[in-house]
């Protein structure tokens, strides 16, 4: 029997080198060649016979397909509105985050009104309907397989005609077209690029579950990402209750929406007021703590950011951020240095945003940079207050986008002062806020000072 040939495959790009180096040389990853089985060739040729036709773009009915509510409105906040037929969504998530949980209890919801097919591979039958007896999801109308050849699932497919199909996961998946083993990198590319395939031809919506790495990114070539129209990433501690869904691509609507969950020992259920879950409760006003209207998506939230300034511990102060970004910390020391003249060149400076969320926008800057004045001062800031703003290297506040909502949110929050920019200050006042609107950084500081 002749041996099989060994090449060497990228986890990152699919690319294929005859030896192993340290350096794709196709994507210049570090350390991503594995060993795996040859493929043998298959002529792809026959494929492009027969004519095509090219039509004008303008000749093409643009159809608008209704979207379908997947019973979970926090679900579909992060899909943009609901399920579309033909659509490919991809989740992932850390193992035992709740993805088949949450996609468990969504079929329940949907095979009242649609024909679903739920396709497992890592679960026996009776594993699923235990948890959904635990659960409580109605799963009499849920047809379920339990396999992982792809052949069969294409069958089962075709014969069932789903409008709904779930793959548990999208790595325990194999074709028998190739010889790598299930979850290896052309096995993912090539099971992924046929279920899609077919879900646009028939206007199937499949949602597929898929393993991370250690380093939280989607196991698999980069290629699985680009083949479907949506990436949701599954978050949370495994100490806490709350999950989070954020939308990272999403081609049927805004990505950056988040949803929030609360983990039950009856599943996964909606959290109507997620401002609740990012704010600390204290009995007094404390030192370094500061309110942020923060905007996640179409969705405000108000965050608690809390600041810590101690005297170094050594040569080097410390600078350590949870939640926002490292670098920008360093850059708003020095404008609070330079435009208010506070210091903490001898001071040890920790960040942290309250609930485990990670915010990303500029609008955090102004927040941080009054709690980290708070504790530097150790005297607390004006109390029921809320901030957000950009602060640039010029001292300036600068505006942020969706000022309006962001102060409704707090008006209805309880909250009775708003520090913002003066590009943001509304032409309208809002009932039970007063708003204090400042250009300049030093002009938020000494108003801080005075009213604290």
């Amino acid at each position: 029997m002749a041996k099989s040939k060994t090449v060497y495959q990228c986890t990152e790009c699919g690319g294929i080198n005859p030896k192993w180096v340290g350096q794709c040389p196709h994507c210049q990853a570090w350390n991503t060649l594995v060993e795996s089985v040859a493929e043998p060739a298959v002529s792809r040729f026959h494929s492009l016979a027969g004519t095509t036709t090219v039509q004008s773009l303008g000749e093409v009915a643009a159809e608008d397909y209704p979207r379908v509510p997947s019973g979970s409105a926090e679900l579909d906040r992060v899909l943009g509105g609901g399920l579309v037929p033909g659509a490919v969504i991809l989740l992932g998530g850390d193992p035992g985050i709740g993805k088949s949980t949450l996609l468990l209890q969504t079929m329940g919801e949907l095979a009242a009104q649609s024909k679903v097919l739920y396709v497992s591979g890592e679960e026996s039958a009776q594993q699923i309907a235990l948890r959904g007896k635990r659960l409580g999801v109605e799963l009499k109308d849920v047809r379920l397989l339990t396999e992982i050849q792809l052949e069969k699932v294409q069958n089962a497919m075709t014969s069932e005609k789903p409008q709904i199909v779930v793959i548990d996961s999208i790595q325990t998946l194999y074709s028998e077209n190739l010889q790598s083993a299930p979850g290896s990198v052309a096995q993912v590319r090539e099971c992924a690029a046929q279920l899609t395939r077919y879900a646009k031809q028939h206007h199937v919506t499949l949602l597929m579950i898929g393993h991370v790495t250690k380093e939280g990114a989607l196991a698999g070539p980069r290629v699985l990402e680009h083949i479907v129209d949506t990436v949701l990433y599954f978050e949370g501690d495994t100490h806490s209750s709350f999950r989070l869904i954020r939308a990272f691509k999403n081609r049927f609507g805004a990505v950056n929406e988040l949803g929030v969950f609360a983990m039950t020992d009856k599943g996964l259920r909606e959290v109507t007021n997620p401002s609740a879950l990012f704010l600390s409760r204290h009995e007094a006003a404390v030192p370094g703590t500061c309110v942020l209207v923060t905007q996640e998506g179409s969705r405000p939230l108000l965050v608690e950011i809390q600041a810590l300034v101690d005297s170094a511990q050594g040569a080097s102060p410390r600078r350590l951020s949870v939640g926002l970004e490292q670098n920008r910390l360093a850059m708003l020391l020095a404008v609070l240095h330079r435009h208010a003249g506070l210091t903490s060149s001898d001071q040890d400076v920790f960040i942290n945003a309250v609930g485990g969320v990670r915010i990303s926008e500029p609008a955090a800057d102004l927040a941080v940079l009054l709690a980290i004045m708070s504790s530097l001062r150790n005297k607390p800031l004006p109390d029921k207050m809320v901030v957000f703003g950009e602060v640039g290297l010029a001292g300036e506040i600068r505006p942020v986008q969706r000022g309006q909502e962001r102060l409704k949110e707090a008006a209805k929050l309880g909250f009775t002062r708003a520090l913002i920019p003066a590009g943001n200050a509304p032409k309208q006042p809002v009932d039970g806020l007063e708003i204090i609107a400042v250009g300049r950084l030093a002009d938020a500081v000494e108003y801080c000072r005075r009213d604290a």
